[in-house]
Protein backbone atom coordinates (compact mmCIF):
# COMPACT_ATOMS: atom_id res chain seq x y z
CA UNK A 1 0.00 0.00 0.00
CA UNK A 2 1.31 3.45 -0.91
CA UNK A 3 1.83 5.88 2.00
CA UNK A 4 -0.43 8.90 2.26
CA UNK A 5 1.29 12.27 1.98
CA UNK A 6 0.18 15.86 2.45
CA UNK A 7 0.33 18.69 -0.05
CA UNK A 8 3.08 20.96 1.29
CA UNK A 9 6.84 21.09 0.82
CA UNK A 10 9.12 21.87 3.77
CA UNK A 11 12.05 24.11 2.76
CA UNK A 12 15.00 23.98 5.16
CA UNK A 13 17.90 26.40 4.71
CA UNK A 14 19.53 29.00 6.94
CA UNK A 15 19.90 31.35 3.95
CA UNK A 16 16.81 33.52 3.60
CA UNK A 17 17.78 34.41 0.03
CA UNK A 18 17.95 30.76 -1.07
CA UNK A 19 14.73 29.94 0.79
CA UNK A 20 12.91 32.83 -0.90
CA UNK A 21 14.15 31.77 -4.33
CA UNK A 22 13.23 28.13 -3.67
CA UNK A 23 9.77 29.12 -2.47
CA UNK A 24 9.12 31.27 -5.53
CA UNK A 25 10.28 28.60 -7.98
CA UNK A 26 8.47 25.72 -6.23
CA UNK A 27 5.23 27.67 -6.29
CA UNK A 28 5.67 28.74 -9.93
CA UNK A 29 7.06 25.51 -11.39
CA UNK A 30 5.48 22.85 -9.19
CA UNK A 31 2.33 24.69 -8.08
CA UNK A 32 2.83 23.73 -4.42
CA UNK A 33 2.61 25.60 -1.15
CA UNK A 34 5.64 25.65 1.11
CA UNK A 35 6.72 26.18 4.70
CA UNK A 36 10.24 27.18 5.65
CA UNK A 37 12.63 26.55 8.52
CA UNK A 38 16.16 27.85 9.09
CA UNK A 39 17.37 25.47 11.82
CA UNK A 40 16.89 22.00 13.22
CA UNK A 41 14.93 23.49 16.11
CA UNK A 42 12.48 25.14 13.70
CA UNK A 43 12.19 21.92 11.73
CA UNK A 44 11.35 19.97 14.89
CA UNK A 45 8.69 22.50 15.90
CA UNK A 46 7.14 22.47 12.42
CA UNK A 47 7.07 18.69 12.02
CA UNK A 48 5.89 17.91 15.53
CA UNK A 49 2.85 20.14 15.06
CA UNK A 50 1.63 18.15 12.01
CA UNK A 51 4.08 15.96 10.03
CA UNK A 52 1.36 14.62 7.72
CA UNK A 53 0.98 17.90 5.83
CA UNK A 54 4.35 17.47 4.07
CA UNK A 55 4.91 15.23 1.06
CA UNK A 56 8.54 16.28 0.64
CA UNK A 57 11.33 18.27 2.28
CA UNK A 58 14.10 20.14 0.43
CA UNK A 59 16.89 20.34 2.99
CA UNK A 60 20.22 22.11 3.38
CA UNK A 61 22.73 19.56 4.63
CA UNK A 62 24.48 21.95 7.02
CA UNK A 63 22.56 24.10 9.51
CA UNK A 64 23.90 26.19 12.43
CA UNK A 65 22.52 23.73 15.01
CA UNK A 66 22.94 20.64 12.82
CA UNK A 67 26.26 20.93 10.94
CA UNK A 68 26.59 17.25 10.00
CA UNK A 69 23.28 16.55 8.33
CA UNK A 70 21.38 15.61 11.49
CA UNK A 71 18.30 17.38 10.11
CA UNK A 72 18.08 14.85 7.26
CA UNK A 73 17.96 11.93 9.69
CA UNK A 74 15.32 13.67 11.79
CA UNK A 75 13.02 14.36 8.83
CA UNK A 76 13.44 10.86 7.39
CA UNK A 77 12.55 9.40 10.80
CA UNK A 78 9.14 11.03 10.36
CA UNK A 79 8.64 9.31 6.98
CA UNK A 80 8.99 12.51 4.97
CA UNK A 81 11.08 12.02 1.79
CA UNK A 82 14.07 14.35 1.48
CA UNK A 83 15.87 16.12 -1.34
CA UNK A 84 19.28 17.26 -0.07
CA UNK A 85 20.87 20.58 -1.01
CA UNK A 86 24.58 20.88 -0.47
CA UNK A 87 27.08 23.62 -1.18
CA UNK A 88 29.97 21.29 -2.05
CA UNK A 89 30.45 17.82 -3.50
CA UNK A 90 32.96 14.98 -3.36
CA UNK A 91 32.73 11.21 -3.65
CA UNK A 92 32.72 10.68 0.12
CA UNK A 93 29.88 13.18 0.48
CA UNK A 94 27.92 11.46 -2.29
CA UNK A 95 28.22 8.07 -0.60
CA UNK A 96 27.18 9.48 2.75
CA UNK A 97 24.12 11.25 1.32
CA UNK A 98 22.87 8.31 -0.74
CA UNK A 99 23.31 5.95 2.21
CA UNK A 100 20.52 7.87 3.93
CA UNK A 101 18.02 6.80 1.23
CA UNK A 102 17.14 10.33 0.18
CA UNK A 103 15.16 11.09 -2.98
CA UNK A 104 18.14 12.85 -4.54
CA UNK A 105 20.81 15.41 -3.81
CA UNK A 106 21.54 18.67 -5.63
CA UNK A 107 24.19 21.33 -5.48
CA UNK A 108 23.05 24.87 -4.67
CA UNK A 109 25.81 26.65 -6.49
CA UNK A 110 23.69 28.29 -9.20
CA UNK A 111 20.19 29.42 -10.14
CA UNK A 112 20.06 26.46 -12.52
CA UNK A 113 20.27 24.03 -9.58
CA UNK A 114 17.43 25.86 -7.79
CA UNK A 115 15.37 25.46 -10.96
CA UNK A 116 16.32 21.78 -11.00
CA UNK A 117 15.14 21.45 -7.39
CA UNK A 118 11.76 22.99 -8.26
CA UNK A 119 11.38 20.66 -11.25
CA UNK A 120 12.19 17.70 -9.01
CA UNK A 121 9.49 18.80 -6.55
CA UNK A 122 7.01 18.90 -9.44
CA UNK A 123 8.13 15.45 -10.60
CA UNK A 124 7.79 13.90 -7.13
CA UNK A 125 4.32 15.36 -6.68
CA UNK A 126 3.14 13.99 -10.01
CA UNK A 127 4.73 10.60 -9.36
CA UNK A 128 2.19 9.82 -6.65
CA UNK A 129 -0.43 9.13 -9.33
CA UNK A 130 1.84 7.02 -11.56
CA UNK A 131 1.93 3.22 -11.53
CA UNK A 132 5.09 1.34 -12.45
CA UNK A 133 5.89 -2.33 -12.98
CA UNK A 134 9.21 -3.99 -12.10
CA UNK A 135 9.89 -7.31 -13.88
CA UNK A 136 12.81 -9.50 -12.76
CA UNK A 137 13.17 -13.15 -11.75
CA UNK A 138 15.45 -12.13 -8.87
CA UNK A 139 13.34 -11.21 -5.87
CA UNK A 140 16.23 -9.25 -4.34
CA UNK A 141 16.73 -7.15 -7.46
CA UNK A 142 12.97 -6.59 -7.86
CA UNK A 143 12.83 -5.25 -4.33
CA UNK A 144 15.91 -3.08 -4.90
CA UNK A 145 14.48 -1.44 -8.03
CA UNK A 146 11.07 -1.12 -6.40
CA UNK A 147 12.61 0.58 -3.39
CA UNK A 148 14.32 3.14 -5.62
CA UNK A 149 11.04 3.88 -7.41
CA UNK A 150 9.11 4.17 -4.14
CA UNK A 151 11.63 6.75 -2.92
CA UNK A 152 10.46 8.79 -5.90
CA UNK A 153 6.82 8.40 -4.69
CA UNK A 154 5.93 6.10 -7.58
CA UNK A 155 3.40 3.30 -7.11
CA UNK A 156 5.17 -0.03 -7.71
CA UNK A 157 3.86 -3.41 -8.86
CA UNK A 158 5.98 -6.53 -9.37
CA UNK A 159 6.26 -9.54 -11.69
CA UNK A 160 8.91 -12.28 -11.78
CA UNK A 161 8.79 -12.99 -15.52
CA UNK A 162 7.29 -11.75 -18.76
CA UNK A 163 4.13 -13.86 -18.64
CA UNK A 164 3.26 -12.66 -15.16
CA UNK A 165 4.01 -9.10 -16.26
CA UNK A 166 1.44 -9.34 -19.07
CA UNK A 167 -1.17 -10.58 -16.58
CA UNK A 168 -0.41 -7.63 -14.31
CA UNK A 169 -0.73 -5.24 -17.25
CA UNK A 170 -4.15 -6.73 -18.09
CA UNK A 171 -5.37 -5.93 -14.58
CA UNK A 172 -3.59 -2.55 -14.34
CA UNK A 173 -3.96 -0.83 -17.74
CA UNK A 174 -2.91 2.55 -16.32
CA UNK A 175 0.71 1.50 -15.71
CA UNK A 176 2.96 4.11 -17.37
CA UNK A 177 6.47 2.71 -16.77
CA UNK A 178 7.89 -0.82 -16.98
CA UNK A 179 11.42 -1.64 -15.82
CA UNK A 180 12.27 -5.12 -17.05
CA UNK A 181 15.26 -7.43 -16.89
CA UNK A 182 16.38 -9.22 -20.05
CA UNK A 183 17.36 -12.67 -18.71
CA UNK A 184 14.19 -14.31 -17.33
CA UNK A 185 12.57 -17.77 -17.59
CA UNK A 186 9.33 -18.48 -19.51
CA UNK A 187 9.36 -15.11 -21.33
CA UNK A 188 12.48 -12.96 -21.46
CA UNK A 189 12.66 -9.18 -21.59
CA UNK A 190 12.95 -9.03 -25.37
CA UNK A 191 9.75 -11.02 -25.89
CA UNK A 192 7.97 -9.06 -23.15
CA UNK A 193 8.85 -5.71 -24.72
CA UNK A 194 7.55 -6.89 -28.09
CA UNK A 195 4.28 -8.08 -26.53
CA UNK A 196 3.84 -4.82 -24.62
CA UNK A 197 4.38 -2.75 -27.74
CA UNK A 198 1.60 -4.64 -29.52
CA UNK A 199 -0.72 -3.37 -26.78
CA UNK A 200 0.51 0.17 -26.12
CA UNK A 201 2.68 2.63 -28.04
CA UNK A 202 5.81 4.48 -26.97
CA UNK A 203 3.72 7.59 -26.33
CA UNK A 204 1.62 5.78 -23.69
CA UNK A 205 4.03 3.38 -21.98
CA UNK A 206 7.73 3.85 -21.22
CA UNK A 207 9.87 0.70 -21.05
CA UNK A 208 13.39 0.60 -19.63
CA UNK A 209 15.36 -2.57 -20.32
CA UNK A 210 17.94 -3.74 -17.77
CA UNK A 211 20.68 -6.36 -18.16
CA UNK A 212 24.08 -7.38 -16.86
CA UNK A 213 25.02 -9.11 -20.12
CA UNK A 214 28.16 -7.99 -21.90
CA UNK A 215 26.66 -8.57 -25.36
CA UNK A 216 27.24 -5.26 -27.19
CA UNK A 217 24.28 -5.74 -29.53
CA UNK A 218 21.66 -6.27 -26.80
CA UNK A 219 20.83 -2.58 -26.17
CA UNK A 220 20.14 -2.05 -29.87
CA UNK A 221 17.97 -5.20 -30.02
CA UNK A 222 15.89 -4.08 -27.04
CA UNK A 223 15.48 -0.55 -28.39
CA UNK A 224 14.51 -1.79 -31.86
CA UNK A 225 11.99 -4.15 -30.27
CA UNK A 226 10.24 -1.28 -28.53
CA UNK A 227 12.14 -0.25 -25.41
CA UNK A 228 12.40 3.48 -24.74
CA UNK A 229 15.69 3.14 -22.89
CA UNK A 230 18.32 0.69 -21.61
CA UNK A 231 20.59 0.57 -18.59
CA UNK A 232 23.34 -1.90 -17.70
CA UNK A 233 23.82 -3.50 -14.28
CA UNK A 234 25.41 -2.38 -12.07
CA UNK A 235 24.36 1.24 -12.48
CA UNK A 236 24.61 4.45 -10.51
CA UNK A 237 21.45 5.33 -8.64
CA UNK A 238 21.58 8.87 -10.03
CA UNK A 239 21.71 7.55 -13.62
CA UNK A 240 18.71 5.29 -12.95
CA UNK A 241 16.71 8.20 -11.53
CA UNK A 242 17.62 10.42 -14.47
CA UNK A 243 16.46 7.80 -16.98
CA UNK A 244 13.19 7.22 -15.10
CA UNK A 245 12.51 10.95 -14.92
CA UNK A 246 13.35 11.60 -18.56
CA UNK A 247 11.05 8.82 -19.76
CA UNK A 248 8.15 9.87 -17.54
CA UNK A 249 8.57 13.49 -18.67
CA UNK A 250 8.53 12.37 -22.30
CA UNK A 251 5.27 10.45 -21.79
CA UNK A 252 3.72 13.53 -20.15
CA UNK A 253 4.88 15.83 -22.94
CA UNK A 254 3.36 13.60 -25.62
CA UNK A 255 0.14 13.37 -23.62
CA UNK A 256 0.08 17.17 -23.36
CA UNK A 257 0.52 17.46 -27.13
CA UNK A 258 -2.41 15.09 -27.70
CA UNK A 259 -4.54 17.02 -25.23
CA UNK A 260 -3.66 20.36 -26.84
CA UNK A 261 -4.92 19.03 -30.16
CA UNK A 262 -8.40 18.30 -28.77
CA UNK A 263 -8.80 20.94 -26.03
CA UNK A 264 -9.84 24.58 -26.15
CA UNK A 265 -6.84 26.60 -24.96
CA UNK A 266 -8.85 28.90 -22.67
CA UNK A 267 -11.52 26.78 -20.98
CA UNK A 268 -9.85 23.36 -21.10
CA UNK A 269 -13.03 21.89 -22.57
CA UNK A 270 -12.95 19.90 -25.81
CA UNK A 271 -12.66 22.00 -28.94
CA UNK A 272 -15.24 22.01 -31.70
CA UNK A 273 -13.36 19.57 -33.92
CA UNK A 274 -13.06 16.92 -31.22
CA UNK A 275 -16.62 17.57 -30.08
CA UNK A 276 -17.89 16.51 -33.48
CA UNK A 277 -15.47 13.56 -33.79
CA UNK A 278 -16.45 12.11 -30.40
CA UNK A 279 -20.05 13.23 -30.82
CA UNK A 280 -20.45 11.23 -34.03
CA UNK A 281 -19.47 8.10 -32.08
CA UNK A 282 -22.05 8.87 -29.38
CA UNK A 283 -24.69 9.54 -32.02
CA UNK A 284 -23.93 6.29 -33.89
CA UNK A 285 -24.05 4.25 -30.67
CA UNK A 286 -27.31 5.85 -29.55
CA UNK A 287 -28.92 5.26 -32.95
CA UNK A 288 -27.74 1.65 -33.16
CA UNK A 289 -28.76 0.76 -29.60
CA UNK A 290 -31.96 2.86 -29.71
CA UNK A 291 -30.85 4.76 -26.62
CA UNK A 292 -31.73 8.40 -25.87
CA UNK A 293 -29.24 11.14 -26.67
CA UNK A 294 -29.75 14.81 -25.82
CA UNK A 295 -28.04 17.63 -27.68
CA UNK A 296 -27.77 20.91 -25.79
CA UNK A 297 -26.65 24.33 -26.98
CA UNK A 298 -26.10 27.13 -24.49
CA UNK A 299 -24.44 30.48 -24.30
CA UNK A 300 -23.68 33.19 -21.76
CA UNK A 301 -26.28 35.95 -21.68
CA UNK A 302 -25.09 39.50 -22.46
CA UNK A 303 -21.47 38.35 -22.70
CA UNK A 304 -20.51 41.29 -24.92
CA UNK A 305 -21.58 43.60 -22.10
CA UNK A 306 -19.14 41.85 -19.74
CA UNK A 307 -16.27 42.47 -22.16
CA UNK A 308 -17.31 46.07 -22.84
CA UNK A 309 -17.78 46.92 -19.15
CA UNK A 310 -14.96 45.02 -17.44
CA UNK A 311 -12.54 44.16 -20.23
CA UNK A 312 -11.56 40.99 -22.04
CA UNK A 313 -9.61 39.60 -19.06
CA UNK A 314 -12.87 39.57 -17.11
CA UNK A 315 -14.55 37.92 -20.08
CA UNK A 316 -11.92 35.20 -20.12
CA UNK A 317 -12.43 34.58 -16.41
CA UNK A 318 -16.16 34.31 -16.91
CA UNK A 319 -15.70 31.79 -19.72
CA UNK A 320 -13.33 29.67 -17.62
CA UNK A 321 -15.55 29.74 -14.55
CA UNK A 322 -18.71 28.88 -16.48
CA UNK A 323 -16.85 26.02 -18.19
CA UNK A 324 -15.69 24.76 -14.78
CA UNK A 325 -19.22 24.88 -13.35
CA UNK A 326 -20.69 23.09 -16.35
CA UNK A 327 -18.02 20.39 -16.24
CA UNK A 328 -18.64 19.68 -12.56
CA UNK A 329 -22.35 19.31 -13.17
CA UNK A 330 -22.01 16.57 -15.79
CA UNK A 331 -21.42 12.82 -15.71
CA UNK A 332 -18.24 11.14 -16.96
CA UNK A 333 -20.18 9.79 -19.95
CA UNK A 334 -21.33 13.27 -21.02
CA UNK A 335 -19.46 15.28 -23.64
CA UNK A 336 -19.01 19.03 -23.43
CA UNK A 337 -17.10 21.37 -25.71
CA UNK A 338 -16.68 25.03 -26.49
CA UNK A 339 -18.62 25.54 -29.71
CA UNK A 340 -17.34 29.03 -30.37
CA UNK A 341 -17.11 32.38 -28.57
CA UNK A 342 -19.37 32.21 -25.50
CA UNK A 343 -21.34 29.24 -26.88
CA UNK A 344 -21.06 25.66 -25.57
CA UNK A 345 -22.41 22.31 -26.72
CA UNK A 346 -23.25 19.33 -24.48
CA UNK A 347 -24.18 15.79 -25.52
CA UNK A 348 -25.88 13.65 -22.88
CA UNK A 349 -26.03 9.95 -23.85
CA UNK A 350 -28.55 7.69 -22.14
CA UNK A 351 -30.37 10.47 -20.29
CA UNK A 352 -34.05 9.83 -19.73
CA UNK A 353 -36.40 12.47 -21.19
CA UNK A 354 -37.97 13.00 -17.77
CA UNK A 355 -34.57 13.86 -16.26
CA UNK A 356 -33.32 16.24 -18.94
CA UNK A 357 -35.26 19.29 -17.77
CA UNK A 358 -34.05 18.97 -14.16
CA UNK A 359 -30.45 18.45 -15.30
CA UNK A 360 -30.40 21.57 -17.47
CA UNK A 361 -32.31 23.66 -14.93
CA UNK A 362 -29.71 22.64 -12.35
CA UNK A 363 -26.88 23.83 -14.61
CA UNK A 364 -28.69 27.12 -15.26
CA UNK A 365 -29.30 27.77 -11.55
CA UNK A 366 -25.74 26.86 -10.53
CA UNK A 367 -24.21 29.24 -13.06
CA UNK A 368 -26.56 32.03 -11.98
CA UNK A 369 -25.55 31.54 -8.33
CA UNK A 370 -21.81 31.51 -9.05
CA UNK A 371 -19.78 34.58 -8.16
CA UNK A 372 -16.73 35.29 -10.31
CA UNK A 373 -14.00 37.41 -8.78
CA UNK A 374 -12.35 40.11 -10.87
CA UNK A 375 -10.21 42.96 -9.52
CA UNK A 376 -11.98 43.03 -6.19
CA UNK A 377 -15.46 42.72 -7.65
CA UNK A 378 -17.88 39.80 -7.79
CA UNK A 379 -19.36 39.31 -11.24
CA UNK A 380 -22.32 37.10 -12.07
CA UNK A 381 -23.76 35.90 -15.35
CA UNK A 382 -26.64 33.75 -16.55
CA UNK A 383 -26.95 31.24 -19.36
CA UNK A 384 -29.66 30.31 -21.81
CA UNK A 385 -30.06 26.70 -22.93
CA UNK A 386 -31.78 24.96 -25.81
CA UNK A 387 -32.03 21.17 -26.15
CA UNK A 388 -33.49 18.35 -28.18
CA UNK A 389 -33.93 14.60 -27.75
CA UNK A 390 -35.12 14.13 -31.33
CA UNK A 391 -32.48 11.92 -33.04
CA UNK A 392 -33.19 13.43 -36.49
CA UNK A 393 -31.06 12.19 -39.36
CA UNK A 394 -27.63 13.35 -38.14
CA UNK A 395 -25.75 14.83 -35.20
CA UNK A 396 -25.53 18.17 -37.00
CA UNK A 397 -29.31 18.25 -37.39
CA UNK A 398 -29.73 17.60 -33.65
CA UNK A 399 -27.36 20.43 -32.84
CA UNK A 400 -29.20 22.74 -35.24
CA UNK A 401 -32.51 21.92 -33.52
CA UNK A 402 -30.98 22.58 -30.10
CA UNK A 403 -29.57 25.85 -31.42
CA UNK A 404 -33.03 26.90 -32.60
CA UNK A 405 -34.33 26.27 -29.07
CA UNK A 406 -31.45 28.33 -27.66
CA UNK A 407 -32.44 31.19 -29.96
CA UNK A 408 -36.01 30.91 -28.67
CA UNK A 409 -34.83 30.94 -25.05
CA UNK A 410 -32.93 34.16 -25.65
CA UNK A 411 -35.87 35.67 -27.52
CA UNK A 412 -38.15 34.83 -24.57
CA UNK A 413 -35.98 36.74 -22.10
CA UNK A 414 -32.79 34.69 -21.50
CA UNK A 415 -31.73 32.80 -18.35
CA UNK A 416 -34.06 29.93 -19.18
CA UNK A 417 -34.22 26.42 -20.66
CA UNK A 418 -36.27 25.41 -23.71
CA UNK A 419 -36.43 21.76 -24.80
CA UNK A 420 -37.65 20.62 -28.20
CA UNK A 421 -39.84 17.68 -27.24
CA UNK A 422 -42.30 17.42 -30.11
CA UNK A 423 -41.61 19.74 -33.02
CA UNK A 424 -38.65 21.93 -33.89
CA UNK A 425 -38.43 25.25 -32.07
CA UNK A 426 -39.44 28.24 -34.14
Amino acid sequence: MQPSYGEKVLLVDDSQAITALLRARCEAVAGVTTESAGSLAEVMASIESDPDRFFLAVVDLNLPDAPDGEVVDYILAHDIPVVVLTGHYDDAMRERILAKNVVDYLLKTSVHEIEHAAALVRRIRRNRDIKTLVVDDSRAFRQYIGGLLELQHLQVLYAENGREALRVMDHEPTIELVVTDYNMPEMDGLALIGALRQRRGRDELAIIGVSDTATPTLPARLLKNGANDFITKPFLVEEFYCRVTLNLELIEQMRAIREAAVRDYLTGLYNRRHLFEAGEVLYANATRQRQPLAAVMLDIDHFKKVNDTYGHLAGDRVLKQVARVLGKGLRRADLIGRYGGEEFCILLPGIEPSALGDKLEGLRATVAATRIGHEGQDLSVTISLGATLEPSDSLQTMIDRADACLYQAKKDGRNRVIIDTASPCR
